[in-house]
C-alpha cells in the first residue's frame, strides 16, 4: 500500500441464525401478485434506480424491487413537452418483474393519469403511492408526501382514483405513523387506505416529526394490523441485519418486510435475510475483492446510461455506501467525494480496495 493509506478491512461474514430460530412465513399476496420470499426493497430517492437494482437481483433475495419515487406532475410537464421520461424510470419498461413504481403528489387526477401510463404503457407490478417522504421539498413546498397524514380523507380520494385507473394492477401505500409523536394517526390512516381499495399498506415506524432520527417503533407498527381486515401489512424501518427481519416476522405481526437505508451500505442484505428466514446458513459478506467488482460494475451501469463524466460524479454517493464501516472509509469518502473521471474513480477504488 502507499504510505499513509491505510486499505479498506474485509468484514467479517454474517452470523447463522440459531437453529430452529425461523419463524413460519409465508409468500406475501399484494392483489393477485406473489412476493416470495416476502422481503421487499424500499424505494428511495437518489438511490434504487437501475443500476442498484441490477445489484441487488444479481445476490437474489428481494421478493419485490422499487424505484426511486417519480414526482406525477414532472412525468406529465415532460410528456407535454414531448421529452425524455424522468431518469428516475430509467430501465423500467425492460428489467425483470416484479417491479414496483412509487409515485408522489397531491392531486388524485394527476396521479392516477400517471398510475394508468405506469400500468398500461410500462406494464409494472404495483404502483405505490407515497405518504411517508418527511422531507421538506415533498412535505411544506409541494404539500405531499407525509404532509398528507394531515388529511386522511384525501389520501382516501387520491388511493381510489389510482386504484381505478390502474386496475387490475394493484396499488399501495406506504406512509408513517403520523405527522408527530402527539399526532399518531396511523389506525384511522390504515382504514381509509384499506377502504380506498389499496391492495397492501407499508408502515414505517417512524413520524414524518421524527425523520430518520431515533428508533423505528415496530410495537406501534404491530398496532395497525387490528386496524386492517384483509390487506397485508409490511413493516418498514431500522432493519439492517438478517437476524432484525428474522425477529421482525417472530415479534410482530407483519405479513412482509421493507429493508430501505441499510441495503445502500449492503445490497446483498436481502439474500442473507432470505436465507435466514428458511433456517438456512446465512450467506457471508462478499469480500475485498468481491466488493471492489461490485462498485466497478455498479460503475459501469451509471455509465452506460449518463456517461463517464456525470456517471463518475453520480458514482460518488454509492461508493461511500460500498465502503461504510469498514476501517479506512472515512479517508477513502474523503477522496471519492471528489472524483471528477472515470480515471479519477479507477485511482482511489484502486488504492483502497486493493486486489488480492
Amino acid at each position: 500500500m502507499p504510505n499513509g493509506v491505510t486499505a479498506i478491512a474485509a468484514r467479517p461474514a454474517a452470523p447463522a441464525p440459531e437453529a430452529g430460530a425461523a419463524p413460519d412465513v409465508r409468500p406475501l399476496w399484494i392483489g393477485d401478485l406473489k412476493v416470495d420470499p416476502p422481503i421487499l426493497q424500499a424505494p428511495m430517492a437518489g438511490y434504487t434506480n437501475y443500476a442498484f437494482r441490477q445489484i441487488v437481483r444479481g445476490f437474489g433475495g428481494a421478493g419485490l424491487l422499487a424505484t426511486e419515487m417519480v414526482n406525477a406532475r414532472g412525468f406529465v410537464w415532460l410528456d407535454e413537452q414531448e421529452a425524455t421520461h424522468p431518469d428516475r424510470l430509467w430501465g423500467v419498461a425492460d428489467e425483470p418483474r416484479p417491479l414496483a413504481v412509487q409515485i408522489w403528489d397531491n392531486d388524485p387526477e394527476t396521479l392516477a393519469k400517471v398510475g394508468r401510463r405506469l400500468a398500461r404503457e410500462y406494464g409494472v407490478s404495483v404502483v405505490d403511492i407515497n405518504f411517508g417522504c418527511p422531507v421538506r421539498q415533498v412535505t411544506e413546498r409541494a404539500k405531499s408526501g407525509s404532509y398528507l397524514l394531515r388529511t386522511p380523507e384525501k389520501m382516501g380520494e387520491i388511493i381510489r382514483r389510482v386504484v381505478e385507473a390502474c386496475h387490475p394492477t394493484p396499488v399501495t401505500a406506504k406512509t408513517r405513523l403520523g405527522c408527530s409523536r402527539d399526532r399518531i394517526n396511523i389506525g384511522e390512516v390504515a382504514q381509509i387506505v384499506e377502504e380506498a381499495g389499496a391492495a397492501a399498506l407499508t408502515v414505517h415506524g417512524r413520524t414524518a416529526a421524527d425523520m430518520f432520527r431515533g428508533h423505528a417503533s415496530w410495537d406501534l407498527i404491530h398496532e395497525v394490523k387490528r386496524h386492517l381486515r384483509d390487506i397485508p401489512l409490511i413493516g418498514n424501518g431500522d432493519l439492517d441485519t438478517p437476524e432484525k427481519v428474522v425477529a421482525a416476522f417472530r415479534n410482530w405481526d407483519v405479513d412482509g418486510v421493507m429493508i430501505a437505508r441499510a441495503s445502500l451500505n449492503k445490497p446483498w442484505l436481502f439474500a442473507q435475510a432470505a436465507a435466514a428466514l428458511k433456517g438456512e446458513p446465512v450467506p457471508p459478506d462478499p469480500t475485498l475483492e468481491e466488493e471492489r467488482e461490485l462498485m466497478i460494475e455498479h460503475f459501469r451501469l451509471v455509465c452506460e446510461r449518463f456517461g463517464e463524466e456525470r456517471g463518475a460524479v453520480l458514482m460518488r454517493k454509492f461508493a461511500c455506501c460500498y465502503a461504510q464501516g469498514r476501517p479506512g472509509a472515512r479517508e477513502f469518502r474523503k477522496h471519492v467525494v471528489a472524483i471528477q473521471t472515470a480515471d479519477e474513480f479507477f485511482a482511489v477504488v484502486n488504492r483502497w480496495f486493493p486486489r488480492g
